[in-house]
């Protein structure tokens, strides 16, 4: 009897602690919700007007409105640069280029934003997290359209025709044509041909045969380029790719932008000497061959090690790059203007 009235003693003794053990837990848990609660204010300041506003501002990529400088190209080459009516023209046709891009970037990630939200880093895109909602980023690409069309009819009825085919094959690109291989190379090629030509329809230059060739393989050969690199780096760590290279070679495309540097170079040799002629027989369009060819080369060097990213990130990490562009432009510059 006595021992078991002991273990019953025990046994209610058992019974208080784990009823005390667990009152300790039930109070640690409601003392623990006021800390989650006060980190879900962040994330919906984020997703508010004003984090909205700025989410769309940033889905417009602002940084890469630094491409739309080749409106400037034909003004410059035609020596027409510093004549103020034809640079206002460049600078609303810069402008413009720069808020259509802007509304492809916007309709871009909007078609996306399932595939971003998987992605490891796209998915911090404004639209992919949630800031900016799909109906709003489709709104203010339209609103990006407008607004960029109607600017380009302050210089050229011509820039509204070229502003309205880019957005129309580059709205091709993303609701599709991006998976294609080849045509995703050639589309992509041709956003920096058409930037080239919108400068000069802008101020009403005619642009030179040789010019546009020069344009349209220049940006092949970086546009291969890129794509090589990334297909290396795949090949080297597995890192995720697009699915349009899963249907291209390493050595396929080492083919393209090795054929598109040959025919590059072969382009500007003929435009320099044609330049030549129109400049008096001046010996600077000659000279501009030797920093033209070999930045040619010296960025060939990047992409055959498969480091090469976007044109712009290569050209501000290479200093090289960066002295011979200069030397490059100031003989083009002695040329048309001195």
């Amino acid at each position: 009897m006595t021992k078991s009235v002991n273990n019953a003693a025990e046994a209610e003794i058992v019974d208080e602690t784990s009823e005390t053990a667990e009152a300790k837990t039930a109070q640690s848990a409601e003392t623990a919700e006021p800390a989650e609660t006060t980190t879900e204010p962040a994330p919906a300041a984020k997703r508010g007007p004003v984090g909205m506003v700025l989410g769309v501002a940033k889905t417009a990529r602002p940084k890469q409105w630094a491409k739309n400088v080749l409106v400037f190209v034909a003004p410059f080459t035609a020596a027409q640069i510093t004549n103020g009516s034809v640079l206002l023209d460049a600078v609303i046709a810069f402008v413009a280029f720069s808020l259509v891009a802007s509304s492809v970037y916007l309709i871009n990630d909007a078609v996306d934003v399932e595939a971003d939200k998987a992605h490891p880093t796209k998915r911090n895109r404004p639209i992919a997290a949630g800031i900016v909602p799909v109906p709003v980023a489709y709104a203010a690409a339209v609103l990006f359209f407008g607004v960029g069309l109607g600017l380009s009819f302050l210089a050229s009825p011509e820039l509204a025709i070229v502003l309205g085919v880019y957005e129309a094959v580059q709205l091709g690109y993303c609701f599709g044509l991006k998976h294609q291989p080849v045509i995703d190379l050639a589309i992509v090629g041709s956003g920096f041909l058409m930037r080239s030509i919108a400068g000069g329809v802008a101020a009403g230059i005619a642009l030179s045969q040789w010019f546009l060739l020069v344009t349209a393989f220049g940006s092949l050969f970086m546009v291969a380029g890129k794509r090589y690199a990334e297909i290396m780096l795949f090949e080297r760590t597995g890192a995720k790719i697009r699915s349009s290279l899963k249907k291209y070679s390493a050595s396929y495309l080492r083919f393209v932008w090795a054929t598109a540097a040959a025919i590059l170079i072969m382009s500007y040799s003929l435009w320099a000497f044609e330049l030549r002629e129109g400049a008096d027989q001046s010996v600077w369009p000659v000279i501009s061959m030797v920093p033209f060819v070999i930045a040619v080369l010296r960025y060939a060097v990047d992409v055959d090690g498969g480091t090469a990213g976007a044109p712009d990130e290569i050209v501000l990490k290479d200093r090289i790059l960066q002295v011979l562009g200069v030397l490059w432009v100031a003989t083009l510059g002695i040329t048309f203007y001195l």
